[in-house]
């Protein structure tokens, strides 16, 4: 997932907001005011709103912690974390890699958790210090508040279903007995798939029952978590499937093409005769990009005769060029996240070929029909 509006880096690793997130903020504030407006109608619209919106960013706050510690963990067993990203419905931190091993699958997803009830048990304690009170006390009841939202979400986040870290502490149990990393993740997302079916369920018959926004809440996590627990299921049966394919095993010839070669040349002498649906740009025998019908569309037909293959191409970038010792699945992940339908496999800075993301689906549906 990816952030709309990046609000800063902790140790490299880049928070930001999912547009979605701002439906959240509003939701939570509004709802925080109505609650406050209930237990103090002393309290003033102003004194009302001002703890509605600073509750609602300690939230916030506790919610980057929680993910944070993930990272923290990931980073920790030498897994990089390029970014954590608050969205609708939580918080998600982008581990570039899976586990390695069981233990470090297992401490990754509790680590999460745990940060939450530190925080939710230290905010408690402290609202507890501050003995009875005479009124309804906007810190008291903001760390009240902020106490009781990380401990439900360290509990929430315990379910044993995948995605949740509950369902990665699952499959890291699951994978230390059976010693398979697929079976383990298919399993733990069997179990996110039921959980999610009756958390939407739930959330459902409540909305019929008019139970409020509570009802809509449960429906979209349950929504979310049925979605996501069928998207890892998929994704492990395909690493199943191309267990043992590289890069190098499905890679096509890589044609060429002049960065100072202008637009309409290219397409007149080149393109429409070759046949490639994709062209390795080159500048004194570098490879300085890729050029496909894609890039070209987007320059207007007049500009062709003025516009160079170096200037509509899409330069070397993330993602990394493959190896020719790349697993297919892992190309074929890095293709979507990128957007791409080809990527180049390099080899001593050298362009041996391109893989298309075609074949790799090709070469999917076989297998599943072997």
């Amino acid at each position: 997932m990816r952030s709309h509006l990046v609000v800063g880096h902790v140790r490299g690793i880049e928070i930001g907001l999912h547009a979605s997130w701002l439906v959240l903020a509003a939701l939570v504030v509004s709802t925080l005011a109505g609650h406050f407006a209930m237990i103090a109608p002393n309290w003033g619209p102003k004194l009302v709103w001002t703890t509605a919106a600073v509750t609602s960013l300690c939230v916030f706050a506790s919610l980057v912690l929680h993910e944070l510690a993930h990272a923290a963990v990931a980073r920790s067993r030498g897994i990089p974390v390029r970014a954590i990203t608050l969205f609708a419905l939580g918080g998600v931190a982008q581990i570039e890699q899976e586990a390695e091993d069981p233990r470090t699958e297992f401490w990754m997803g509790l680590a999460g958790p745990l940060a939450s009830a530190a925080i939710g048990l230290a905010a408690l304690l402290f609202a507890a210090s501050f003995g009875p009170q005479p009124g309804p006390d906007p810190f008291v009841n903001l760390l009240g508040l902020v106490g009781a939202t990380n401990a439900a979400l360290a509990i929430f986040n315990l379910i044993p279903g995948f995605p949740l870290d509950g369902g990665r502490v699952l499959r890291a149990m699951l994978w230390r007995w059976n010693c398979d990393f697929t079976r383990s993740t298919k399993q733990a997302a069997r179990v996110g798939q039921a959980v999610g079916t009756l958390l939407l369920a739930y959330g459902a018959g409540r909305v019929i029952l008019q139970a409020g926004i509570g009802g809509l809440w449960s429906a979209l996590l349950g929504w979310f978590l049925l979605e996501a627990a069928t998207a890892a299921y998929l994704q492990a049966d395909l690493h199943r499937l191309l267990l043992g394919v590289r890069a190098g095993d499905l890679m096509g010839s890589a044609a060429s093409v002049e960065v100072s070669t202008m637009l309409r040349a290219f397409v007149d002498a080149t393109l429409v005769h070759d046949g490639a649906n994709c062209f390795v740009v080159v500048e004194k025998g570098r490879t300085t990009g890729l050029i496909t019908p894609l890039e070209i569309a987007k320059v207007p037909r007049a500009l062709w005769d003025r516009t160079t293959v170096g200037e509509a191409m899409r330069p070397l970038g993330p993602p990394e060029p493959l190896t020719r010792f790349t697993p297919a699945a892992d190309a074929l992940e890095r293709m979507a996240k990128a957007g791409v339908s080809f990527l180049p496999i390099v080899e001593d800075g050298r362009v041996l070929g391109l893989l298309a993301r075609a074949k790799i689906l090709h070469t999917l549906e076989t297998r599943r029909l072997m």
